[in-house]
């Protein structure tokens, strides 16, 4: 990984390896500041998602909406989803929120964007795909998910 605005490994930018560690931009040796440590689900060397549950395989749709529910705001909340809803097919269980009808058609959407997921039959993995209709969404998946890196 390169930082994008210094182009330095691991965002590391400015690090100064003669160890003056919280130096100020335009202090002695010009060295911007040290950026903040990781966040511990980033940090190198650590599998992201190490401290979470581990994996259920859904045996069912309802069993599948059950799992997701951690994925989306409790239903009923503001901005919050009313309902959630399962789309089974072959290789998994497409969880995606049900939105409440907009008062007017014609406007934009509230909180555009969003995601779905897809709960795995086989083995459990939850891989996220963008807030289509299901066909569509699972047609993404099916480019994007490969076995044991979701």
């Amino acid at each position: 990984m390169t930082d994008s605005a210094a182009g330095t490994p691991n965002g590391n930018a400015g690090a100064d390896p003669g160890g003056t560690a919280g130096a100020t931009q335009g202090a002695a040796g010009g060295q911007p500041p040290l950026p903040p440590p990781y966040p511990p689900s980033t940090a190198p060397g650590r599998q992201p998602g190490a401290d979470a549950p581990p994996k259920v395989v859904p045996t069912s749709a309802d069993h599948a909406l059950e799992i997701g529910r951690a994925y989306f705001p409790p239903v009923g909340s503001p901005d919050g989803p009313v309902s959630l809803l399962v789309h089974e097919f072959d290789e998994g269980y497409l969880v995606h929120a049900g939105w409440p009808t907009p008062e007017d058609p014609t406007a934009p959407p509230v909180s555009p964007g969003g995601t779905n997921i897809v709960i795995t039959k086989s083995n459990g993995d939850v891989t996220t795909v963008p807030n289509f209709p299901p066909e569509s969404a699972i047609a993404v998946y099916r480019q994007w998910y490969r076995p044991g890196t979701a």
